[in-house]
């Protein structure tokens, strides 16, 4: 048997332990009682974006985005899709860079919408433009 994983809970906040086998289980937290996966992107705070960067062990998707940006309002949708593709072997989130500008100063996004990956707490690919969900998924599956 596998060791545990830490999944870090949408709704909140809480680390779960999860043996790996039973991530497409449907799991549910054991503080809330939430699903811990949905399906659907979290937009994150400053707060938020560290937490489920460093203390998730499965990879994390982060979308770089900003209201004011048509190929980020473009792109949404098909993020969306691509966490329906990517869930639970992946964690997707969105991160407001009007909102959250420390976190886009620390990793130095010039252009949006860029996508980062990040496994063990560490970047470890980056991709600027939009994208549809179909090149999204299989971006990130490259890179893993």
């Amino acid at each position: 048997m596998s060791d545990p994983i830490h999944i870090v809970c949408p709704q909140c906040e809480a680390i779960n332990r999860l043996a790996p086998a039973r991530l497409s289980d449907n799991p549910v937290c054991g503080k809330c009682a939430q699903t811990l996966f949905n399906g659907k992107p979290l937009d994150v705070t400053s707060e938020q974006f560290n937490r489920h960067i460093s203390r998730n062990d499965i990879p994390v998707l982060v979308d770089f985005w900003a209201d004011w940006c048509g190929p980020c309002k473009m792109m949404a949708p098909h993020y969306a899709q691509a966490a329906q593709r990517l869930e639970p072997q992946l964690r997707l989130l969105k991160v407001d860079t009007e909102r959250a500008q420390d976190v886009s100063a620390r990793f130095a996004i010039r252009s949006i919408p860029t996508l980062a990956l990040f496994k063990g707490g560490r970047e470890i690919a980056r991709q600027a433009g939009a994208m549809d969900a179909g090149r999204i998924a299989a971006w990130v599956q490259s890179q893993l």
